[in-house]
């Protein structure tokens, strides 16, 4: 398994694994699934990176500022996902590895996670690599007829911080 900056060519492999969790869970509380092009957009515009095993994509990750505006200028806001049968195998650890070392070395403060309140293995995940859980947001997501709480979990990149 290699992690390694994510191209463009990389988009249709990126496009299954994030359209898996948008059409069977609430993993992801977006209701419409993405094209291969609007991937592409993502992967050109911010950080991103894909772990790849077998010539396979396996997961990615990818972050960008938290909110808009200079004051948030240091503040980011991560994605992580993997493909279902390439959990719990070490890739998601060191996809988050680099991407922290990324953000740090680009001056970022702070790193946070939005993680559905439906998603105990993802709560656990971030817990387990030093996110410490921040607040809940009960029932601000809404998807396949039900409303969704949203866990905020932060970690500190900058010292002294």
């Amino acid at each position: 398994m290699t992690v390694r900056a994510a191209t463009p060519d990389d988009a249709g492999q990126v496009a299954l694994i994030l359209n898996h969790y948008i059409r069977h869970t609430t993993v992801s509380f977006k209701p419409n699934e993405y094209s291969d092009d609007a991937v592409r957009s993502l992967i050109e515009a911010q950080p991103f990176w894909v772990a790849e095993a077998d010539d396979r994509v396996i997961g990615y990750a990818t972050y960008g500022q938290f909110r808009n505006g200079p004051g948030y200028a240091r503040t980011m806001e991560h994605t992580i996902l993997m493909a279902p049968d390439a959990k719990g195998k070490g890739a998601g650890r060191a996809l988050m590895a680099t991407l922290e070392r990324h953000a740090r070395d680009a001056g970022a403060g702070s790193l946070w996670a939005g993680v559905s309140g439906e998603n105990p293995e993802g709560l656990a995940f971030h817990k387990a690599i030093g996110f410490e859980e921040v607040a809940v947001l009960e029932k601000v997501g809404f998807k396949f007829g039900r409303w969704l709480d949203l866990t905020l979990l932060r970690k500190w990149l900058a010292p002294n911080s």
